[in-house]
Parts: C-alpha cells; sequence; structure tokens
C-alpha cells in the first residue's frame, strides 16, 4: 500500500515504505492454526443432544474472542506500522485506534547505525538506531527488513541533503533542486561544491 502522497511537502518523494520484517508474524500464524485446531477438536468432541448447539455457539464466540486478541490485533498492529524514507525526512506511524507518529529531517540526523542479532542476520532483519539533534532522543526501528541496506541508503539520503544544502556557484542560485525546501535562496546557500540528488546515486 502507498503511503499517502498528501502527507508529503510538494517536492517530497518516497524513496522506501517499510512495514516490521515479515517475522512479526511469525507467532500470530502459529497462534491462529493453533486455535483453530484446538477449536475444531473441541467442537467435535461436544456430546450429541438438545445443547450441542448452544455449546458449539458458545465455544465458536470463544475462539473468535481469543483470535481477535491474539492474531487480529497483532496483524493489525504490523500493518498500521509504517517507516518512510523521504527525500527529506524519515517517518513513523503506528496505531490502529489512536495514532503515534514521529519525523526526523534529514539535515537533523547526525548518526545512523544498524544491529543485529545472530538469528536476525539469518532473516535479513534488524534494529536501526538514527541519532538526531533535538531532545526527543534516538529514533529506533525495531525489526526493519532489509536492515543493513536501508541503513546504507538512508546514510546515503542524508549525504545527499548534506551535499544538496552545500551547492554552491557564482552567479544566482539556479535551483531548485528536488526536495530543496521552500523559501530558499542564494543568501542562505553555503559555498561548496555542486550536489547530486539521491536519484543519481545507486540503491544500496
Amino acid at each position: 500500500m502507498p503511503y499517502p502522497d498528501k502527507l508529503l511537502a510538494d517536492d517530497e518523494e518516497v524513496v522506501e515504505h517499510l512495514h516490521p520484517h515479515w517475522t512479526t508474524l511469525f507467532w500470530p500464524v502459529v497462534r491462529l492454526l493453533v486455535v483453530v485446531g484446538a477449536g475444531s477438536y473441541l467442537a467435535a468432541l461436544v456430546p450429541d443432544g438438545r445443547q450441542q448447539g448452544v455449546l458449539r455457539m458458545a465455544l465458536l464466540a470463544v475462539v473468535l474472542g481469543v483470535l481477535a486478541v491474539a492474531v487480529v490485533r497483532p496483524v493489525l498492529r504490523w500493518w498500521t506500522t509504517h517507516v518512510v524514507l523521504t527525500t527529506h525526512r524519515v517517518l513513523v506511524r503506528e496505531g490502529v485506534l489512536s495514532r503515534r507518529g514521529r519525523d526526523v529531517g534529514l539535515s537533523r540526523i547526525t548518526d545512523v547505525s544498524c544491529r543485529q542479532t545472530l538469528p536476525e542476520r539469518f532473516v535479513r532483519s534488524g534494529t536501526i538506531a538514527v541519532e538526531s539533534v533535538g531532545d526527543g532522543g534516538p529514533l529506533v526501528l525495531r525489526r526493519v527488513p532489509r536492515s543493513d541496506a536501508v541503513q546504507a541508503l538512508l546514510a546515503q539520503l542524508v549525504q545527499d541533503d548534506a551535499e544538496r544544502w552545500a551547492y554552491a556557484g557564482p552567479g544566482p542560485f539556479p535551483g531548485p533542486f528536488p526536495g530543496d525546501r521552500p523559501g530558499r535562496t542564494d543568501e542562505d546557500t553555503p559555498r561548496g561544491g555542486r550536489a547530486t540528488g539521491w536519484a543519481d546515486r545507486p540503491r544500496p
């Protein structure tokens, strides 16, 4: 599902849109199989008689309640958790009924690190910590799929953003470049070398 364009700035582009790694759904699938199997077995054990239908309906209600808590809720939490890398920032949105989110501008990021346990290395998952200027503390992204490639991509986006802001040359500012912030002028531009955008570089 693409990230809604209405949440992006006019000159902002989505580079990567991620949900948590598929291993997040492993235990919900196991619970689904166990609960359905156990429910079917117990339904078959209900003795014949006038109360058979009532007992099976009660058992079905219990099974549906367990599935809602043990399976549907974690699946919805996975589906509604978004990690989005754009040409301007890192966005995190999560929550089913109540939503939580955090945005970190690329220009504020000071360090990007990745950590993987041994099992995570086999499934190409990991935790990415994004250090930034400010009082919010590091942004920690857990169970990121292809975490090593995402770390490299994010580091490249930060570098491209810094180079774009360091663009300089004689005469008036020739921009805008894709992703430049509104209101930027030649007086705001420090002197340096020409920048290249993220799209000009190979992705990891």
